[in-house]
């Protein structure tokens, strides 16, 4: 086995937000030399890892200049230049996630139809190159209010979806390729993680169940474990394990599912890195996803997933009306509640809905930790001086 731990071995990261930064926890335990590259020189990351690199994502000499200092190369968000991670590899450096899953990935349009073929369960879809291509769809009624609309790409955290319910949202949508989907009646949010090494192991976390921000369309609690019942549960994890088996995926990747009202799971989307649903690990899970992060690309053993103990997770995100140098007011309230554990991310500006932090909630009965959850909701606020 190679040697990665107090070593001259250097792992690259495309990316150095928060997902980074709470990779870097690990890497550190470890001791591995880490190099980041960001665009942004005050990015979560910057001050902590041991190698930053200022360029851009998007940029092909940026990227593969990059990857031409580091030994192995993942990423913490996957918008990133595919082209040169293909020269790359191609150049013989090891790249997980692999750059032909992230071809896929990437594009939701491609997402969708690859679940598409390999009957993988998924709400039905169509493809359109541009806004003008969905209002004719419509006017020729082969679109039936309300509808999904998603950016084919750069969507995060509720940016680039949205609910067309009339000819007004028709009319204002943003003029990029994307897909519309058929409104699922569900019932719940589900996700399942799932680590995959080279060797071909592969372990799932426990199913989690996600409560949305009506208006942002952001996560605002990951419940561990989801309230549902072990028939659902296994048929979540089934399906996860099929997606990552026909990606031929090296890894973590965060499925994302809907659970409809007649109890069918169809996938949503994934995420090909280390996920807001997942964050509840840290404290509740034997090994957390960021540590199983690196477990799987470095073809080290998977580590245990089940959880020690129940957690929901509550995002903050930046109060409304706030703009400017952060202040997490009352954070020395929640601080004295047992089981809660905050985790801030480092950004220095708050605007509205910008994902700043998270908090954790662990205890042995999950209605408690929930009841515990909303407390601290209605009593951390991020606002600005």
């Amino acid at each position: 086995m190679k040697n990665y731990f107090s070593s001259d071995f250097k792992l690259g990261i495309l990316g150095g937000g928060q997902l980074g930064r709470m990779l870097l926890a690990e890497t550190q335990k470890l001791d591995i030399h880490t190099s980041i590259l960001e665009s942004n020189k005050n990015a979560p990351c910057a001050e902590i890892c041991n190698t930053f690199v200022l360029g851009d994502l998007l940029d092909f000499n940026d990227v593969y200049n990059f990857g031409k200092t580091v030994d192995l190369l993942t990423i913490e968000i996957e918008n990133v230049n595919l082209d040169a991670l293909d020269k790359l590899e191609s150049e013989g450096l090891t790249i997980f996630p692999k750059p032909k899953d992230l071809r896929i990935i990437q594009s939701k349009a491609v997402q969708k139809k690859f679940y598409v073929s390999h009957q993988i369960p998924t709400a039905e879809f169509s493809h359109f190159l541009n806004s003008t291509e969905v209002i004719d769809a419509y006017q020729k009624d082969l679109l039936v209010f309300p509808f999904v609309w998603k950016a084919a790409r750069f969507g995060y955290d509720g940016t680039g979806v949205k609910i067309v319910r009339n000819t007004e949202d028709l009319e204002n949508l943003p003029n990029v390729e994307c897909i519309t989907e058929k409104m699922i009646p569900f019932k719940n949010e589900l996700a399942v993680i799932v680590a995959r090494n080279t060797e071909g192991e592969v372990k799932t976390y426990p199913v989690v169940e996600m409560e949305f921000h009506p208006e942002a369309n952001q996560v605002e609690y990951v419940i561990c474990p989801a309230r549902i019942n072990s028939r659902v549960a296994e048929k979540a994890r089934e399906i996860a394990l099929k997606v990552v088996s026909d990606l031929d995926f090296v890894g973590l990747l965060a499925v994302e599912m809907f659970q409809t009202v007649d109890d069918k799971i169809l996938v949503n989307e994934v995420a090909p890195r280390p996920h807001n649903s997942g964050h509840y690990s840290i404290e509740a899970s034997y090994t957390n996803q960021f540590e199983q992060h690196l477990r799987s690309i470095l073809n080290l053993p998977l580590g245990n997933t089940d959880s020690k103990v129940a957690g929901i997770m509550v995002n903050l995100v930046g109060e409304e009306g706030f703009s400017g140098d952060v202040i997490y007011q009352n954070i020395e309230n929640i601080l004295k509640i047992d089981g809660v554990t905050p985790h801030i991310y480092g950004k220095k500006e708050t605007r509205p809905f910008r994902k700043m932090g998270h908090v954790t909630i662990v205890n042995s009965d999950i209605d408690i930790a929930r009841k515990v959850a909303q407390e601290v909701k209605e009593t951390i606020r991020v606002i600005a001086k």
